[in-house]
C-alpha cells in the first residue's frame, strides 16, 4: 500500500515525446479511486490531457475499480485536472500553437498524502531523434565501462 510517493509513470510518453514545462495538478477522484491508487492499481499508458472551456481533464487514464468498494467507478473515465487559472492559460495557449501536446508523466502521493499527477507539454520526436538518442545512450555506457576497467 502506497502511503507516499509514485504510483504510476508513463514510461511511453517520456520515450516518444521531448517534454518540456512539467507541471504539478491536483486531480479530482472518487473515494473507491483514491484506496484503488493506494495499491497501486493505475496506469498511464495511453493517457493524455485535454483543456475544454477553461478545464482541464486526464483522458484514458485507467485506475482499477477497488474491489471493496459497493459503488465502483468506470475505470477509464475523465478525471478533472485542478490547476490555477494562470497555469491553464499558459497551457492552452501552447496546445493551440500547435505540434504540442500535454501527456501525464506519472501519478504519485505527496508527502500530505494527496494525489497529485506531473503533467508535461510535449511534442513528438522524430525517427532519427530516436535513432541519435540510442547511439548517444550506447556511447555513454562503452564510455563508463572503459573508464571503470582503467580505473580498477
Amino acid at each position: 500500500m502506497v502511503k507516499t510517493g509514485t504510483v504510476s509513470t508513463n514510461k511511453k510518453a517520456r520515450h516518444l515525446y521531448n517534454l518540456e514545462d512539467p507541471i504539478e495538478a491536483g486531480i479530482a477522484l472518487n473515494g473507491d479511486e483514491v484506496k484503488s491508487l493506494r495499491m497501486g492499481r493505475a496506469d498511464l499508458k495511453d493517457a493524455y490531457v485535454e483543456v475544454k472551456n477553461g478545464e482541464v481533464f486526464l483522458i484514458e487514464a485507467s485506475i482499477a475499480s477497488y474491489a471493496m468498494s459497493r459503488l465502483g467507478s468506470r475505470e477509464r473515465r475523465r478525471r478533472k485536472l485542478l490547476l490555477h487559472k494562470p497555469q491553464i492559460r499558459k497551457l492552452e495557449g501552447k496546445l493551440l500553437q500547435g505540434g504540442y501536446t500535454c501527456v501525464p508523466l506519472e501519478i504519485y502521493f505527496n508527502e500530505k498524502g494527496i494525489a497529485k499527477v506531473k503533467i508535461a507539454i510535449a511534442h513528438g520526436k522524430r525517427l532519427f531523434e530516436h535513432k541519435d538518442r540510442i547511439i548517444e545512450r550506447e556511447g555513454d555506457r562503452e564510455v563508463s565501462r572503459l573508464m571503470k576497467q582503467k580505473v580498477i
